[in-house]
């Protein structure tokens, strides 16, 4: 077994999660601390990040103990796991943009209330938010454009960390 090998699946894999962990921390932020809401859909982007956080974490361990098919096998699966991601972003900003129709059943509401005697006033302040209406630009992108990005990237070192640049002995 080949310890650059061994180094550079190490390396992916922690990159990937390094990558992953703060693209879920920042949704988590904006949404607990910016207030920004979000639909259906954008909770659903954050399943992959979900299920493939854990993968990148026992990639790495793998890794660090030398079973390198085992870990190449959990980039693998973790890049699989954030295409359906890529798929999900890039879906919702393009039906952000216009460029085709959203789900017609994706529009939610925050009505979380402390006390029922502010269920009223809870009610009369809801925002609806839908999937094809973005919070929030920057840069041109909205989150899900962002995730799309994100995504795009996290597919990349899955597959490089998981197919490319087998070293010869």
């Amino acid at each position: 077994m080949n310890p650059l090998s061994r180094r550079r699946l190490m390396i992916f894999a922690s990159a990937a999660f390094v990558i992953a962990a703060t693209a879920i921390v920042t949704a988590w932020g904006f949404q607990l601390i910016g207030g920004y809401m979000p639909c259906p859909l954008c909770l659903e982007q954050r399943v992959p990040y979900y299920a493939g956080i854990p993968l990148t974490l026992l990639a790495v361990w793998l890794a660090s103990v030398g079973r390198v098919t085992g870990a190449r096998l959990l980039l693998f699966a973790f890049a699989v796991v954030m295409a359906y991601g890529l798929y999900l972003g890039t879906y919702q900003a393009g039906a952000e943009w216009g460029f085709w129709p959203g789900p017609t059943d994706c529009a939610g509401a925050d009505t979380s209330t402390r006390d029922a005697g502010s269920l009223l006033q809870t009610l009369n302040q809801t925002r609806v938010v839908s999937c094809t209406e973005p919070a929030l630009r920057v840069f041109g992108l909205s989150f899900a454009g962002w995730n799309a990005l994100v995504s795009a990237l996290l597919v990349l070192i899955g597959l490089v960390g998981a197919l490319g640049g087998r070293e010869r002995t």
